[in-house]
């Protein structure tokens, strides 16, 4: 199977245990592959240098993690980004890199905007605890 992750389950998994954690160690256990982007990195490594988070990267830097992810993931180039979601242009990315990825699902806390699109050109939209279910399943 093939996720992309939204990046606000990303920074959970990153400074905190539970359930994005526990996708994030799926994903280096190789019990399925992670798919992202160089837009969603990007996206990502700037959430994480933000101040409220420097203490909580457990000794890491954003650009250790972005480093990390990319030796992890499989990083796909969208040829286009449509416009979907007319709030939050940085969640069109995430569907872009589904589509680009041939991703199996997307896994998202976005509870305003990803959520409830509920899928995309065929992809399921999850939370995590969707997702850890619907990977248990495969296992």
């Amino acid at each position: 199977m093939r996720f992309v992750i939204d990046t606000n389950l990303i920074v959970s998994g990153v400074i905190s245990s539970g359930l994005p954690r526990q996708l994030l160690d799926a994903a280096r256990a190789g019990e399925f592959e992670l798919c992202t982007s160089e837009a969603l990195l990007a996206e990502l490594q700037r959430v994480l240098g933000r101040a409220k988070f420097f203490n909580r990267l457990a000794g890491q830097t954003p650009e250790s993690i972005i480093a990390d992810l990319r030796l992890l993931a499989h990083v796909v180039a969208p040829i286009s980004v449509p416009r979907v979601v007319p709030t939050d242009p940085d969640d069109d990315q995430v569907l872009a890199a589904a589509l680009a990825g041939a991703a199996d699902l997307i896994a998202s806390g976005d509870q305003r905007d990803l959520l409830p699109l509920v899928s995309y050109e065929g992809i399921p939209i999850v939370t995590a605890r969707q997702a850890w279910e619907r990977l248990a399943l495969q296992t």
